[in-house]
């Protein structure tokens, strides 16, 4: 029985790994849930989230040549949305750009300030050298 990217399978964990869980979906059919796809919050211990013998809703995510499968907790459920990392994005009030003429000019009034003030340290350090 071969299964398909994308399709939602229940299994149970047969063994946990310190980089992920190995789920049984079918009898002499299993796959990997590496520790990156058990939840969409950190996870640093697996044991800390999975134990052995739970049963679990798995996403096939891959299938390599081998036929080994790579599952996905994370994907086979819908993400509630308190949960999501990133807030959907507010309107804002949008300001005119500023034309490339506005720009450039101050540019230059930034560079100049910057340029007179390292012209003074300079006149200031060589008068010392000099011993005036």
């Amino acid at each position: 029985m071969d299964f398909e990217v994308g399709a939602i399978l229940t299994g149970k964990i047969t063994g946990i790994t310190k980089f992920g869980a190995f789920v049984t979906v079918a009898p002499g059919k299993s796959g990997l849930v590496h520790i990156s796809e058990i939840s969409s919050t950190y996870v640093s211990d697996v044991r800390d989230h999975l134990t052995e013998g739970q049963e679990v809703t798995v996403k096939v995510i891959g299938v390599d040549k081998s036929g080994r499968m790579n599952l996905s907790m994370k994907s086979a459920v819908p993400e509630p949305v308190a949960a999501r990392r990133y807030p959907s994005p507010k309107p804002q009030e949008t300001t005119p750009e500023p034309s490339f003429e506005d720009k450039l000019k101050r540019f230059m009034q930034d560079s100049n300030n910057k340029m007179s003030g390292l012209k003074s340290n300079s006149d200031k350090k060589g008068a010392r050298r000099r011993g005036r």
